[in-house]
C-alpha cells in the first residue's frame, strides 16, 4: 500500500472537511456551504465518504479528494499537503525501495496463488464423491446452490498432500505455500496440506482480492471446528472483515452495517437478501475492524449471542479498566471501549440480542422477519448494558439498586454528548425506580475524570507498520490506474484521445478527469513531458516526480505492463475507460443536483429553478457519454 493510499484509508474526508465546514447528511453523501466562495442560501458543496471526494456545484464549480480539499483551503502545493495529512494519519513518508517493489511482486504472485485454491477446492466440491457428501451438507445447513457460488465455497480433500502436490506441479514451491498460509511445516522438515476434509471459504478483503481461507470440520470429531488461514503478510483477521466485499455496496445504500461472528452468520442473511451483514472470525472486534467499516457507514449494529458471549462479555466490559482499549488497541464487547469508539468515529453503535442457544443463522433460517426485526430493535451501548444487568435481577432491593448504578453511571459519564447523558440517566431512573437526584450522587463519587474525544486525531494505537500492496481499489481508481500506465509509456495517446473526443462533441481530456489529486498530479506531468526536448517523456515524467510519489508510479507502471501501448484497441479501450469515468462523476453529480434541488424547493428557494436547469445539462452530457462509449466495443483491456 502506497502512503497515499494508507492516508487515505486512516483518514475520513468527512471529518477533515467537518472541522471548516458545518455538513449534514443528504443521502449518501453530505452537504454544506462552500468554504470557498460566499453563500449562505443554498448548500451546494457536498462530500461523498463512498469515494472520499468532495465537489462544489456552486460558484466554484471545482472537486477532488483529501488532498485537494486541504490544497484549496491551506493554499499549499501537493508535497505540502502530503507532509501534513502524513503526520495526521500516523503514515511515515517513506520513498520505494527495490526491497520494497520485490514484495509487491512477491504479494502479487501470492494472491495469483490463493486464487488458484479457490478454483482447485471449487472443482473439489462439485467433481469429487467426498465434495458430494460436502455439498450435501451444505445444503442441510440451508445453503443454495447460488450462495455457495456467489462466496466461492469449496472442500479440501480428506489428504495430507492433495493440494501441495497440485500446487507444486502448477511451479509453486513449497515457501510460497507456506507464505500465501496453504500447508504447515513439520518438524520433521517437509510440509503438509493445512486444511483437510472441510469447508473452505475464501476469505478477501474489502477491494475482493483473496487473503486467505476459514475451513470448518466435516468430522464431528475433527478438531479445532473452525480453522482460518495463519497470520501471513496477507492475512490478518484482526484486520479483515468476512464478507465485507461482497457486503460493501449494500451498507452503503442502506447506511447500516451488521456485524456478527462467523461465517454462516454471513451466509444465511445474505440469502435471504440482507446483505449488509459481516463477521469477525473468532477474534474480538477491533479498532482495525471499526476504522474500516466507518468508511462505508457510521451506523454498526452488533448483533450478539445471548449466553456467556453476550451477557457474561457485557458484565465482563463494564468491569474494563478505562486504559485497556489504549494500551492494546482491542475491543473484547468492552462498553467502554465501543463508547469510546463511538465518540472517537463520530458513529452510531447499536447492539441487539439473539434469542436463546441461537445463532444468526438459525434465527434466519427459522423466520427471516425475526431476523429483520431483530435488527431493527437493537439499542444503544448504554442501554444494552443497563437492561443486560437488570435482566432477572429483583429491582426492589435497594443493593441491586445500588450495584447496576455503579456499574452502569460511569457509562454514562462516557458518552460525549450531554443531551445523550441527560436522557440515559432519566431513563435508568426509571428503569430503577429512583430519583434521578441519586444517580448524580452516584456519578459524583468518580474519581476518573470523563475523557474528551478530539474531533479528529489518529488512532492512540497504531498497528504494526506492514508493507502490502494494493492497488486502488475503486472502479474509478482502477480505470484512472489503467489511463495512466498506458499515457506513460505513450503520452502522444492524449492527441489521439483529445482528437476523438471532439468528434463527439466532448471535452479534451483534462485534470478534473481524475478525481485523485496525486493521480493529477502525474497527469500533468505526462502532459508536460509532451512539450519538452531535454528527454524521453517516460524519464521527464520520472525525474520531475515528488520523491513521496515515486512508488505511486512504478506500481501504476507494474499494474499496466502487460498492455501493449502501441496495440491496436489501446485507443478504443483508453476511451472507453476515460468515458466510463467521466459517466460515473455525471451520474454521482446528478444524485446531489437532484437532492440541492428538493431542499431549495422545500426551502422556497430561487435557486431550485438553478439546480434544475443544471440536472438538464448533466442528463444531456450523461446521454452523450454513452452515445460515445457504445461505439467502442471491443474487448476491454480493463475490468
Amino acid at each position: 500500500m502506497t502512503a497515499i493510499d494508507e492516508i487515505k484509508a486512516r483518514l475520513d474526508i468527512v471529518d477533515i472537511v467537518s472541522e471548516s465546514v458545518e455538513l449534514r447528511r443528504a443521502g449518501k453523501s453530505y452537504s454544506g456551504f462552500c468554504p470557498f466562495h460566499h453563500n449562505t442560501r443554498t448548500p451546494a458543496f457536498a462530500v461523498f465518504p463512498d469515494t472520499g471526494t468532495w465537489r462544489c456545484f456552486g460558484e466554484c464549480n471545482e472537486g477532488g479528494d483529501i488532498f485537494s480539499y486541504v490544497m484549496k483551503k491551506e493554499g499549499w502545493d501537493f508535497p505540502a499537503a502530503l507532509r501534513e495529512l502524513a503526520e495526521r494519519a500516523g503514515v511515515q513518508l517513506e520513498p520505494l525501495t527495490p526491497e520494497k517493489q520485490e514484495l509487491y511482486e512477491e504479494y502479487d504472485r501470492l494472491r495469483e496463488l490463493l486464487e488458484s485454491a479457490v478454483t482447485f477446492f471449487r472443482h473439489q466440491l462439485l467433481n469429487s464423491p467426498a465434495g458430494e457428501k460436502a455439498l450435501q451438507y451444505l445444503h442441510e445447513r440451508g445453503l443454495n446452490d447460488e450462495t455457495i457460488e456467489a462466496f466461492g465455497i469449496g472442500y479440501s480433500p480428506d489428504s495430507w498432500e492433495a493440494a501441495t502436490n497440485h500446487f507444486k506441479a502448477k511451479g509453486y514451491t513449497e515457501a510460497d505455500l507456506i507464505d500465501a498460509g496453504l500447508v504447515s511445516e513439520r518438524d520433521s522438515g517437509g510440509v503438509y496440506d493445512r486444511f483437510r476434509h472441510r469447508i473452505v471459504l475464501p476469505i478477501r478483503d474489502e477491494r475482493g482480492r483473496m487473503t486467505g481461507f476459514g475451513a470448518r470440520a466435516l468430522d464431528p470429531e475433527g478438531l479445532p471446528k473452525y480453522l482460518n488461514s495463519p497470520q501471513t503478510d496477507l492475512f490478518d483477521k484482526g484486520k479483515i472483515l468476512f464478507g465485507l466485499d461482497q457486503a460493501r455496496k449494500s451498507i452503503r445504500t442502506e447506511d447500516q452495517v451488521v456485524i456478527v461472528e462467523g461465517y454462516m452468520g454471513v451466509l444465511a442473511p445474505h440469502q435471504h437478501g440482507y446483505t449488509n451483514v459481516v463477521a469477525t472470525m473468532g477474534t474480538a472486534l477491533t479498532e482495525d475492524h471499526l476504522r474500516l467499516i466507518k468508511r462505508f457507514s457510521r451506523r454498526i449494529i452488533l448483533a450478539m449471542d445471548s449466553d456467556a458471549a453476550g451477557i457474561k462479555a457485557t458484565l465482563r466490559g463494564v468491569e474494563v479498566a478505562r486504559q485497556t482499549l489504549d494500551r492494546e488497541g482491542e475491543i473484547r464487547f468492552d462498553a467502554r471501549g465501543l463508547l469510546r469508539q463511538e465518540g472517537r468515529l463520530k458513529a452510531d453503535i447499536r447492539v441487539s440480542t439473539l434469542p436463546p442457544g441461537m445463532d444468526p443463522d438459525d434465527v434466519i433460517n427459522r423466520d427471516p422477519a425475526e431476523w429483520e426485526a431483530i435488527i431493527t430493535g437493537a439499542k444503544p451501548i448504554v442501554v444494552h448494558v443497563m437492561e443486560t444487568l437488570a435482566a432477572e435481577r429483583d429491582l426492589e432491593d435497594p443493593k441491586t439498586k445500588t450495584e447496576i448504578a455503579a456499574q452502569v453511571m460511569p457509562l454514562i459519564e462516557d458518552v460525549p454528548s450531554s443531551i445523550e447523558r441527560d436522557t440515559y440517566r432519566q431513563r435508568l431512573a426509571r428503569l430503577l425506580r429512583v430519583d434521578e437526584r441519586s444517580l448524580l450522587e452516584v456519578r459524583g463519587r468518580r474519581t476518573t475524570p470523563r475523557r474528551r474525544y478530539p474531533a479528529q486525531r489518529p488512532p492512540s494505537v497504531q498497528p504494526t507498520p506492514r508493507v502490502i500492496t494494493t492497488s486502488p481499489v475503486e472502479a474509478i481508481s482502477t480505470r484512472e490506474v489503467h489511463l495512466l500506465g498506458v499515457l506513460l509509456r505513450r503520452p502522444d495517446l492524449i492527441y489521439h484521445i483529445d482528437r476523438q473526443l471532439q468528434e463527439d462533441g466532448l471535452n479534451r481530456i483534462n485534470n478534473q478527469d481524475f478525481q485523485h489529486t496525486d493521480h493529477q498530479v502525474l497527469f500533468r506531468l505526462v502532459q508536460d513531458s509532451l512539450h519538452q526536448g531535454e528527454s524521453e517523456p517516460l524519464h521527464f515524467v520520472l525525474n520531475h516526480l515528488p520523491e513521496a510519489m515515486m512508488s505511486l508510479a512504478d506500481i501504476i507502471l507494474a499494474r499496466t505492463e502487460k498492455i501493449d501501448p502501441q496495440g491496436k484497441d489501446v485507443l478504443e479501450d483508453l476511451l472507453r475507460a476515460l468515458l466510463r469515468l467521466r459517466a460515473t462523476g455525471v451520474s454521482q453529480q446528478l444524485d446531489h443536483l437532484r437532492y440541492l434541488q428538493e431542499t431549495a424547493q422545500e426551502q422556497g428557494d430561487i435557486r431550485a429553478k438553478e439546480f434544475s436547469n443544471a440536472m438538464v445539462q448533466y442528463v444531456t452530457l450523461l446521454s452523450r457519454l454513452h452515445r460515445a462509449r457504445n461505439r467502442y466495443t471491443n474487448h476491454s483491456l480493463t475490468n
